[in-house]
């Protein structure tokens, strides 16, 4: 395909495959597989001895002898050791990345100068997107916000709030995760523009989502929104999934709401996305440590870094999502919510940090084998947080911890630590859930929305960033000198907002409606 359309004027660019993973096709327990493991793991210790130190075999005489003996981590009596588990993940990630690669080789040789794209999902985790995005010249995602909310983690509460608008915080986390994937370009491959097929339940969006989500795309950098699909197929398995034209022909409401925004595009001077106010660090491999070791059922870092991501918008404050070891030069405030594993060369960069600093729990628990720090949790955090983790207590769903003094509580993960540091905020019963040493904070446990929202509020305050107090369901995006207001709630807001030019809307948002202030 390369080789005959690669030079053709209407090719603009290329998606190598389509939706890495989808289905669960990133982890393979086949001959071929193992074999490649095999193959993988030799590559990366070397010796079986050092594979067996590392995985810590002792334990359970897991020792083998040669790297022939090691087979994929699947159908064992019992769980299979978790630094197996973690090696066949990267390995199987490797093998994504290996396969992209591939494709892209293709493409740059027989059609080059046209940018290489592939679309990743939502909430979805299986492998490195990072290293994925590094060979590509820009990140694209299919944003389903309707779908994802009935697939995702989210409370009935919210579920309910948001059933036909998708949750205020959905689309924007996978905006700025994917514009950090492409390293800095962000495209939207394919975006839902009315009723899907493949959720559990499949809500029509409410009148102006379509609109809205085109506008906080663009709010946050993206430079292509292609939307999914142009018709309705009337036949086979997406016959129910909606297009911009209905099986007869005429216009869906999603073609209307399409061409609203491509006429007010025509009056708006778009200024490059910029860097935000916050850098938010996410890694995929935090996410396969707590799935393979949760030891409190529900605990997800993927989970946990959303809602800390959702706490600083609820403030009106722009975030960044960054990986680990991302230079953090220029923002005023830096959270890492769960990194078990700490690169630890970038701990110098974190501790000449002068900003406020969050660190969320279970960060530096785990070496990149999968065990505990040889000076214990939280690793190569210790110094830099002034504290050391000395047990875990892990909170079934009943239990809700409220806390002394403070706003909200905490649930799901509570560590006991030591410190020479009295704590900011402690449980009725007298344990310390947040610590502070100068501008470095650490979070002890799994917080809920109200003492997050506290925290955050402080955090800001620290860092000299301006909050606004912003109704519920509303949510603000800056880009450049453009300020965009983006109503997910199913009644009317009013914002109070008055320094500057209103170029679309006003301070009065219906339900589903969009502002853009020039700042």
């Amino acid at each position: 395909m390369a080789e005959r359309y690669g030079d053709h004027p209407a090719v603009m660019g290329w998606q190598t495959d389509n939706e890495f993973g989808c289905h669960d096709t990133v982890l393979s327990y086949s001959a071929s597989a193992a074999q490649g493991f095999r193959t993988w793991l030799a590559q990366r210790y070397g010796d079986i001895a050092h594979l067996n130190t590392a995985w810590g075999n002792v334990f359970w005489s897991q020792e083998y002898t040669s790297f022939e003996q090691i087979d994929a981590p699947s159908a064992a009596v019992t769980e299979a050791n978790p630094a197996h588990r973690l090696d066949f993940q990267r390995y199987s990630s490797d093998q994504v990345v290996s396969f992209n690669r591939e494709q892209t080789e293709i493409l740059r040789r027989a059609s080059p100068e046209r940018s290489i794209t592939h679309n990743f999902m939502g909430f979805f985790t299986d492998f490195d997107h990072f290293a994925v995005g590094r060979d590509l010249d820009v990140a694209s995602w299919d944003s389903y916000p309707l779908g994802f909310l009935q697939q995702g983690f989210f409370a009935s509460a919210d579920r309910l709030a948001y059933r036909r608008q998708g949750h205020p915080d959905l689309a924007a986390f996978h905006h700025d995760l994917y514009r950090a994937v492409g390293r800095g370009r962000l495209w939207i491959m394919e975006q839902q523009p009315g009723p899907v097929n493949w959720a559990r339940y499949n809500a029509a969006p409410l009148p102006g989502m379509v609109r809205l989500w085109l506008w906080e795309a663009i709010a946050h950098g993206a430079e292509l929104i292609s939307l999914f699909r142009w018709r309705r197929a009337p036949f086979a398995q997406e016959q129910m999934h909606a297009g911009l034209q209905n099986v007869d022909g005429a216009l869906a409401q999603g073609a209307h709401e399409v061409r609203r925004v491509h006429e007010e595009l025509q009056d708006i001077k778009l200024e490059p996305p910029g860097q935000g106010q916050v850098a938010l660090v996410f890694d995929y491999a935090s996410c396969w440590v707590t799935a393979i070791q949760p030891q409190s059922a529900g605990f997800s870092a993927l989970r946990l870094a959303f809602e800390c991501y959702s706490a600083w918008r609820r403030l009106g404050i722009s975030v960044d999502v960054v990986e680990p070891g991302a230079d953090l030069s220029g923002y005023q405030a830096v959270a890492v919510p769960c990194l078990p594993i700490v690169p630890e060369p970038w701990v110098e960069h974190l501790a000449a940090l002068d900003v406020p600093l969050l660190v969320g729990p279970r960060s530096g628990s785990k070496t990149a084998s999968f065990a505990v720090p040889a000076a214990g949790e939280p690793g190569p955090l210790r110094d830099l947080l002034g504290l050391r983790v000395t047990s875990i207590d892990s909170l079934p769903p009943e239990v809700h911890l409220a806390l002394d003094q403070q706003q909200g509580g905490v649930h799901t993960w509570l560590e006991h630590v030591e410190s020479d540091h009295a704590p900011l905020a402690r449980t009725e019963d007298g344990r310390g859930v947040w610590y502070a040493t100068a501008n470095r904070h650490y979070l002890a446990a799994w917080p809920d929305a109200a003492f997050l929202d506290f925290l955050i509020q402080r955090l800001a305050r620290d860092a000299g960033l301006r909050t606004v107090s912003l109704p519920p369901g509303v949510r603000l995006r800056q880009r450049g000198g453009l300020l965009f207001a983006f109503n997910y709630a199913d009644q009317f807001r009013t914002l109070a907002l008055d320094d500057g030019r209103w170029l679309i809307g006003g301070p009065a948002l219906a339900p589903g409606d969009v502002a853009v202030i020039r700042l």
